[in-house]
């Protein structure tokens, strides 16, 4: 069993050189999830955590995921831009918040390729060995991809404007992970009394789908936590509600983990 965090770091490196304020970067953090769901290891999970914030370059997307409006000459391997891309949130960040573009410059190839290297790659081959390891010793291996979100989807999302539950799971419409996985994390959130949806409005991005292979017992599903649950959208602080939700988060990753071991096909192999 592997939980991680890829978007809940807060570390800022000194070559990012953004144009809008910190707090505005900080709100694209997927703030406090690593604590919430620090507990995972305590019932045997590995619990995988970027340091680097995701808008200095974001590991949930694939390296042809480019802007290159973004870039001083155009790139020099192979792009191709998603929708993330389009909406200005690709492997780079072009805009923040509500449509505020972060750099007042263009990136040099040599900074963007600099970050990839010292941050995508190394936290992929970090997440990648786990897995690895999981299935080496399980037989399978099972994927929890940890993310915050808004209350109402903004400018940038895929649903703007629009109100959203305690917890969206996505399985990439059933293909990630096994569909009675999903629904048994659901239905372990419906019982402590919170709301769930499926796959609407965040089915999962890069992660879940590059290990999300369940017919080689490789199982990926993103779980996606609404902010308002534990923090305070102005301040960007814990509210009172923090300490209830990471119960209720070590809870369910008691479950999961529970779960996890009773679906291995094989004892582990150490």
């Amino acid at each position: 069993m592997v939980f991680d965090s890829p978007h809940s770091g807060a570390v800022y490196p000194p070559d990012f050189r953004p144009a809008v304020p910190l707090h505005l970067l900080q709100g694209g953090e997927d703030r406090f999830v690593d604590e919430l769901v620090a507990d995972a290891p305590r019932h045997g999970a590995v619990l995988v955590i970027a340091r680097f914030a995701r808008t200095y370059i974001d590991p949930n997307r694939t390296l042809v995921d480019l802007d290159e409006e973004l870039l001083e000459e155009p790139w020099p391997g192979p792009v191709s831009p998603s929708d993330h891309t389009k909406r200005g949130v690709g492997l780079i960040f072009r805009e923040i918040g509500d449509k505020v573009p972060i750099y007042d410059r263009l990136l040099s190839i040599a900074e963007v390729q600099r970050r990839i290297d010292l941050c995508w790659r190394p936290y992929h081959e970090v997440l990648d060995a786990a897995l690895d390891e999981a299935h080496r010793c399980w037989g399978t291996a099972w994927h929890v991809n940890c993310h915050s979100m808004t209350a109402f989807g903004n400018a940038l999302s895929p649903d703007p404007g629009q109100p959203r539950p305690a917890f969206v799971l996505g399985d990439r419409d059933g293909t990630s992970c096994a569909p009675e996985f999903t629904a048994f994390v659901a239905s372990v959130i419906e019982e402590m009394d919170y709301s769930v949806a499926i796959n609407d409005p965040y089915k999962g991005a890069e992660l879940v789908s590059r290990h999300g292979r369940p017919t080689e017992g490789r199982h990926s599903l993103q779980i996606e936590i609404n902010r308002d649950l534990y923090m305070n959208p102005n301040t960007l602080e814990k509210n009172d509600g923090f300490p209830a939700l990471r119960a209720s988060l070590g809870r369910l990753s008691e479950r999961i983990c529970r779960y996890a071991r009773d679906a291995a096909p094989s004892a582990p192999a150490f």
